[in-house]
C-alpha cells in the first residue's frame, strides 16, 4: 500500500491518511480483510508522529472502514465501495472548489479547466507512475 502525504496541503496529516486509505479502498488497492500497517511502522514510513497515525486509524474505525482486531491490528472492514466512491468524488470536488476560490477562480472556470485537462490527458497515454510535486513526501508500506 502506498500513502502520499502532501506537506503543502492545508488539511491535517491525519485527515490525509484517512483520505488515502479511503481512496485505496475505493480503487480496490485495499480489499476487505487486508491488514493495514502497524501505527509505528506507518508513522516511521511517513515520518510523522505515531499519534497522528493512531488518530487516523481511530477516525477510519469510526467510519466503519477499518476494524481493529486484537493481534492483527487495523483490518479493512466490509463496506460498499460504490458509496465510498461517491463520497470520494464529493470530497475531491470540494477541495478543488476551495482551492479555486482561494485563487479567484469561479466554479464555471474550474469546470471548464477540468474538462479541458480531462480531454488532454485522455489523448495522452498514462504514465506508469504518478509524478509527485516537490513538496510532497511519499511513504511506502508492504
Amino acid at each position: 500500500m502506498q500513502l502520499a502525504i502532501d506537506t503543502a496541503d492545508p488539511r491535517p496529516i491525519h485527515a490525509q491518511i484517512v483520505d488515502e486509505v479511503r481512496r485505496a479502498v475505493v480503487l480496490g488497492t485495499l480489499a476487505a480483510g487486508d491488514v493495514l500497517p502497524p501505527v509505528r511502522h506507518l508513522a516511521a514510513e511517513l515520518r510523522v508522529n505515531p499519534s497522528t497515525v493512531a488518530s487516523a486509524y481511530r477516525a477510519l474505525e469510526g467510519e466503519g472502514l477499518v476494524a481493529m482486531r486484537w493481534g492483527r491490528g487495523p483490518v479493512v472492514a466490509e463496506r460498499a465501495a460504490a458509496d465510498d466512491r461517491a463520497e470520494l468524488v464529493r470530497q475531491v470536488a470540494e477541495r478543488a472548489l476551495r482551492d479555486a476560490r482561494r485563487h479567484g477562480i469561479s466554479p464555471d472556470e474550474l469546470a471548464e479547466a477540468v474538462r479541458t485537462a480531462g480531454s488532454a490527458s485522455s489523448s495522452r497515454s498514462p504514465s506508469p507512475t504518478p509524478d509527485l510535486p516537490e513538496n510532497q513526501t511519499q511513504g511506502a508500506t508492504p
